[in-house]
């Protein structure tokens, strides 16, 4: 059978599934960083707590505590970048070596499927896993960014420079962290596209579990019902 033929066997509601997972993952991205304003996301409200952090860096002496922040952030955004590197070194080890993909094939699939199709069906999650790990080396970078923007804010709090440079670091770091959410997201659908190993309607009903997952945890979570709850003391 021929590369043409092979690819005739994903039937249009293979496309449409695909499809489908691909424009709810930009849709809810979007819709978390761009909420209205009765109901923000977690992600806008931390975002304020971000700016409001660096308005006390200011006048806060010592200034480890900042530090060490910002050190743990970028640990973090190095563990998620390293943890999708190596997924996708799995991935596609799993592509080149179609031994194993057979055996799932006789496991999951009741008919007969090439390999290439299997092939074909993980490179969707390689897809995402490759879009986390930009994700968190950009995120990584741009904390490194704003921890330097953070040593150039003037110890002096009387200093003209001081608060504009603070704001700028804040935004710097509101930046890094809308980043290293889109990360997370790209992994969430990461782990609904192995779904599409056993059919369509997998992937349909994976990409619909992996929305709520991601929808409640911004806009319905227990910790947003904390920050939003502090926001108005």
């Amino acid at each position: 059978m021929n590369l043409m033929d092979t690819l005739h066997l994903l039937t249009l509601w293979d496309l449409v599934a695909v499809a489908f997972m691909l424009i709810v993952w930009q849709a809810l991205g979007w819709w978390i960083e761009h909420p209205t304003a009765k109901h923000p996301s977690v992600t806008i409200l931390m975002a304020q707590y971000r700016r409001d952090w660096m308005d006390q860096f200011v006048t806060r002496q010592p200034r480890i505590f900042d530090a060490q922040i910002i050190s743990g952030l970028r640990q973090v955004t190095s563990f998620f970048a390293s943890t999708c590197l190596l997924a996708i070194g799995g991935v596609l080890a799993l592509v080149g070596n179609t031994d194993p993909l057979r055996g799932v094939a006789e496991n999951v699939a009741q008919d007969a499927v090439p390999v290439l199709i299997w092939q074909i069906k993980l490179l969707l999650v390689a897809f995402f896993l490759a879009n986390g790990f930009l994700k968190f080396v950009w995120s990584n970078r741009v904390f490194g960014y704003c921890s330097v923007m953070m040593a150039a804010v003037p110890n002096d709090a009387d200093n003209p420079l001081a608060y504009p440079r603070a704001r700028q670091a804040a935004e710097l770091n509101i930046r890094a962290a809308v980043n290293f959410n889109r990360g997370l997201r790209a992994m969430y659908f990461a782990l609904g596209a192995m779904a599409w190993l056993i059919g369509p309607l997998a992937l349909f009903i994976a990409a619909l579990i992996t929305i709520w997952l991601v929808w409640s945890r911004e806009f319905a979570s227990v910790p947003r019902k904390i920050v939003l709850d502090h926001t108005k003391l």
